[in-house]
């Protein structure tokens, strides 16, 4: 299959942005620390193959660590190229100048395409971090961002976004199970994505396959989100070329090879802690999905509602959490 075939069926646009994006989101969260731990030059290649292969936007946060893998991506290809977008919990005007002062420093580039407010959860949250959105916004007159918008696990978040009109994008949650969504179902969650983009909203997506655990059931779920028309793009996970071979065949409707299928669908990830976890519940006060529990004095996974996210790795001292 040629490559300007892949790149002409991933085609998109988000929202009132103007921005043209590809329908699949490279979502870099897997290829950092808190998941595969790839060094800079490998998650590199793994951007600059997907690029090649029509995939021109990508997701990454300060909590992610993956700025530096991106940087180097840049390094061989043209910056405007690649939009990309970050986030962070900044909730004032310090940490939000900190915040985007590190992407861009970190990033090596005089602007990034979307600053989002890390997983808020609804209109009181948003209210709180107000401080942050003004300097975002002031930051965005002068060109040092291009989009504006919120990242939510939640269906409240959306529909408050939704009623904002300096929100230019919305990262939800949404999913064939609605496993990971904190206060609804998916079908909550579809309508609020469908208040948010008949005001021109731009919507990309995440946990299309539950962070993992809905790998079992790949076509169901990612046709389930795929025939969402309101959704512009969809940010997934991706750690190797055959996965990214594999959802771009995926996302343009194409056959996918039984081997490429059947070798992608072994891949089982789970979160995993260490037998030296000390019960400190640091990961099981932070986790918003409930998932995690101090059992006599050990962290214990609940598998059906964790969402792989791995958030709770960045807050143990102890380095006992990851995903293998």
């Amino acid at each position: 299959m040629k490559k300007e075939i892949y790149k002409n069926s991933l085609k998109s646009s988000l929202g009132k942005t103007g921005l043209n994006v590809s329908k699949i989101c490279f979502g870099s969260l897997t290829m950092g620390p808190l998941q595969r731990n790839m060094s800079w030059e490998e998650g590199a290649n793994l951007i600059k193959y997907g690029l090649e292969r029509g995939i021109n936007f990508i997701d990454t946060a300060e909590l992610y660590e993956t700025y530096g893998h991106i940087s180097k991506a840049l390094e061989s290809i043209k910056r405007e190229d690649l939009y990309i977008f970050t986030k962070s919990y900044a909730y004032d005007m310090k940490t939000a100048q900190q915040s985007l002062s590190k992407a861009l420093k970190e990033l090596n580039t005089d602007y990034v395409d979307g600053f989002l407010l890390h997983e808020q959860e609804s209109k009181h949250t948003l209210r709180g971090h107000y401080e942050a959105t003004e300097y975002f916004l002031k930051m965005k007159e002068k060109g040092y961002i291009r989009a504006f918008g919120a990242s939510t696990h939640s269906v409240k978040c959306v529909n408050a976004c939704a009623e904002l009109d300096y929100i230019d994008v919305i990262h939800p949650l949404i999913n064939k199970t609605s496993i990971g969504i904190l206060d609804g179902t998916n079908k909550e969650m579809h309508q609020a994505i469908k208040k948010a983009k008949s005001k021109g909203i731009g919507i990309y997506s995440m946990k299309p396959l539950g962070g993992g655990n809905l790998i079992k059931s790949y076509d169901d779920a990612l046709d389930y989100v795929l025939d969402i028309k309101e959704i512009d793009a969809i940010a997934i996970g991706m750690q190797s070329n055959e996965e990214i071979d594999m959802n771009v065949l995926k996302f343009s409707r194409l056959d996918i090879p039984k081997k490429l299928y059947k070798d992608i669908q072994r891949k089982n990830r789970e979160l995993v802690i260490s037998e030296w976890c000390i019960g400190c519940k640091a990961c099981e006060n932070m986790c918003s999905q409930k998932a995690i529990k101090v059992i006599d004095g050990k962290a214990v996974v609940d598998k059906e509602k964790c969402v792989l996210c791995s958030y709770c790795a960045s807050y143990c001292k102890e380095f006992c959490i990851k995903i293998i």
